[in-house]
């Protein structure tokens, strides 16, 4: 059944060049267990391995299969739905008031470090932006109040080096408790801070939190950074980095808080190259296209070996567990919807009539966002019914999912289930 069901392709895709070269590269370069993890689930992703169904039309009778998703957040086929759902439910919580895309950006010089403490420079990094916008916030010559942020993190560039940075959306505004009660301070519409002020304070709060993980033993050095591990050496390279210019810009998002927000949900379940980006693969090498920003944003070819390129996708796996998506200040989870209403009922002049939809559009998207906690989301919601993702796909892309191909009439049915093909079918990995 396994392999007289398998579906013919002529592309491409990451799951063929893992299958081709990803044993050697291990077997020569080593990786991870959440590396290893990503290569097998990617691998075997809607393949016969994870079974799947079969489905007819109920129409002209054509059939079609239909294999199962690995719903590894790193694959490149798979989270589309919690897209659709994670973006419904940012929509629904956006501000009548100005936003700004912040892009907060580690110097390339602690790479190699981040290579092996990956989980503790990201933390890091979380930490550094929030505590610079958290700062300036309440600033009382600036908004003196408490502040809101959406940080994403994203650690790859075009042609799959690392660069790290945390793409961040921020409502223009703090929310301020006085002796009258609760008070809302509006930025300035295209203006949230200094961009100089910002760059030196995220960059002395990362180095401070760098020299803190450094003396509590949090740091590995290994390979090319071994050196590090004297006091005297890692000192010199602390200094360097202080005199490096943190690059921090913050920018009105394009077509507004909707058009930020939608540009952010595409790093929502992004992986660091999608199969349509890959060209060819050979004995040897892959060859993929790559966007050049430094060169007016032309299209490029790039052709690497087998093994770098899969070195270069493996270093974006992020630990199993780690939240590349989280949430600060009064947009933090835990008291998001309280801070909300009170920042609606302040902002004018907004009707009570848009309040009281605004409040009942965001606790149905909030409840039909994500069912289950996942590690890009710290919201779980149990006992809530999901949109079916037909629906849901009909409904924010216009595709129809369950239409014949074939004829364009007809219903997509399930008559067979695929049972998986799995090695060890006992106990495969859950890579959800």
């Amino acid at each position: 059944m396994c392999k007289s069901l398998e579906k013919a392709r002529t592309s491409v895709e990451l799951a063929d060049i893992f299958i081709r070269h990803a044993d050697s590269y291990i077997a020569q370069h080593g990786a991870s267990t959440f590396q290893q993890k990503a290569v097998l689930a990617i691998s075997r992703c809607r393949t016969a391995a994870l079974g799947g169904h079969v489905l007819c039309c109920n129409h002209c009778s054509a059939t079609t299969i239909s294999y199962n998703s690995c719903r590894y957040r790193h694959c490149p086929k798979c989270q589309t739905s919690k897209q659709l759902r994670w973006l419904m439910a940012r929509k629904a919580e956006l501000l009548p008031v100005p936003y700004f895309h912040v892009v907060f950006t580690m110097p390339h010089e602690l790479n190699p470090i981040a290579s092996y403490n990956p989980e503790v420079i990201y933390n890091l990094l979380f930490k550094s932006a929030w505590a610079t916008v958290e700062t300036l916030g309440l600033d009382k010559k600036r908004l003196n109040g408490k502040i809101g942020m959406l940080g994403f993190l994203h650690t790859w560039g075009q042609n799959l080096s690392q660069h790290i940075h945390l793409h961040c959306l921020i409502p223009g505004g703090a929310l301020c408790e006085t002796v009258d009660g609760m008070q809302w301070n509006t930025s300035k519409k295209s203006y949230l801070f200094p961009n100089r002020v910002m760059s030196k304070l995220f960059g002395k709060l990362f180095i401070s939190g760098l020299q803190k993980a450094y003396t509590n033993h949090e740091l590995t050095f290994k390979g090319g950074i071994s050196n590090f591990a004297e006091q005297k050496c890692f000192s010199t390279f602390q200094s360097q980095l202080a005199k490096k210019s943190w690059n921090v810009y913050a920018k009105e998002p394009f077509n507004g808080a909707t058009g930020g927000i939608e540009y952010l949900a595409r790093y929502f379940a992004k992986t660091a190259i999608g199969n349509e980006r890959i060209i060819s693969m050979d004995e040897s090498h892959v060859t993929f296209k790559w966007r050049d920003y430094a060169d007016n944003n032309k299209t490029k070819i790039m052709k690497l070996t087998a093994h770098e390129f899969i070195r270069r996708y493996l270093s974006h796996i992020l630990p199993d567990g780690f939240m590349r998506v989280r949430y600060f200040g009064f947009l933090a989870s835990s008291c998001k919807k309280k801070n909300l209403g009170i920042i609606r009922s302040l902002l004018e002049p907004v009707s009570q009539d848009i309040l009281d939809e605004n409040e009942a559009l965001f606790c149905v998207q909030e409840s039909n966002a994500i069912s289950h906690s996942s590690p890009d989301s710290n919201i779980e919601i149990s006992g809530t019914k999901q949109e079916p993702i037909a629906e849901l796909m009909k409904r924010i892309t216009g595709i129809d999912i369950e239409q014949c191909k074939n004829c364009k009439i007809g219903r997509l049915q399930k008559i067979q289930e695929i049972k998986p093909c799995l090695p060890n079918s006992n106990s495969p990995w859950d890579t959800s």
